[in-house]
């Protein structure tokens, strides 16, 4: 679609400036820009599956780089957002992909003014099943709903002087797990009317000597965190002080998980595990898993086996305060 109508648009009106739109976890036109060649990506995400591409094609490319001005990236989110304006200016239901020229173009806009701007939309195909993940997360591609982690102490009180706090600021969710004698972490939802009022609650949070973090952007506190109950490996001598984790996804079809635990055997334990489908595109997972090995490129080589390309989140932040 992008080099076949900026292809036209060159030949007819060279003042129009064409922004070529790419979801961020399958940008395989923005890398193959970067390198000068086309590139093929290991791994693709699968919400936008209509633009869900590995690797650019050789003319497309070549047309491309001709005749586009720039080529632009959107998170998932801002795509969720994007299909919500659409149904709410139109009625009209549009499939992620067809959603994806117009969150770039909300992106686009907030650099320029007095432009005319055309976004188009193509594809009407979204499955029922991605409806509430699209609902979920188009309060935090629009930017309304915060999600912060804040320390408190372990104590009588706590919860009813951190709420003051928040004052009349909805809270959307508010999770807890006791994390020792001495303090516990609360993963807490707020929906701010502007960018602005959150500043104002974060620098008053620091005023009261709060430590909180911001997982708005935290993929795995998103997808995962937000909808698990579990708790801590209670001592060091248990599985707690080997224990990694991977988050990945895999095209969704029948038998999808059970293919995948039986790929992945018996010769690793695995710890914690959270699996979710967002739709029939693909499923989503968190996996904890015991490495005793000194060699820690041993589980990588088996999970490549394992016919799902995974990431290793050890070291995320979501997961240390609340699950490690």
């Amino acid at each position: 679609m992008l080099a076949g109508i900026s292809a036209w648009i060159r030949q007819n009106d060279k003042k129009i400036k064409i922004i070529g739109v790419e979801v961020d976890d399958s940008a395989c036109l923005t890398e193959a820009l970067k390198s000068n060649k086309r590139v093929l990506l290991k791994k693709v995400g699968l919400f936008a599956d209509g633009v869900a591409v590995s690797q650019v094609g050789k003319h497309n490319l070549d047309v491309i780089k001709e005749c586009v001005d720039e080529v632009i990236t959107v998170n998932i989110d801002e795509v969720c957002a994007a299909v919500k304006d659409i149904f709410e200016d139109t009625r009209v239901l549009s499939e992620p992909s067809g959603a994806v020229a117009l969150a770039g173009l909300k992106i686009y806009s907030k650099k320029i003014k007095n432009k005319n701007l055309l976004a188009l939309s193509s594809g009407a195909n979204v499955n029922f099943q991605k409806l509430g993940f699209i609902v979920e997360r188009s309060e935090l591609g629009e930017n309304r709903e915060k999600i912060l982690s804040i320390k408190i102490p372990e104590q009588p009180g706590s919860f009813l002087k951190l709420a003051k706090v928040f004052g009349k600021l909805p809270v959307t969710e508010f999770n807890y797990r006791k994390s020792n004698k001495e303090e516990a972490f609360v993963l807490v939802g707020i929906r701010t009317p502007s960018e602005k009022s959150f500043i104002k609650l974060k620098n008053k949070l620091k005023k009261l000597k709060y430590k909180f973090n911001d997982y708005t952007s935290n993929n795995i506190s998103n997808d995962h965190l937000r909808h698990m109950v579990g708790g801590r490996v209670s001592s060091a001598n248990e599985s707690g002080h080997n224990e990694r984790i991977f988050n990945g996804e895999f095209p969704e079809k029948p038998g999808a998980l059970l293919e995948f635990l039986r790929n992945f055997g018996t010769n690793w334990n695995i710890s914690l595990f959270h699996y979710r489908n967002i739709g029939s595109a693909y499923g989503n997972i968190l996996i904890g898993i015991e490495d005793p090995n000194n060699n820690k490129s041993m589980l990588l080589k088996h999970l490549d086996k394992s016919g799902t390309i995974f990431k290793e989140e050890s070291n995320n932040r979501a997961y240390l305060d609340f699950l490690k």
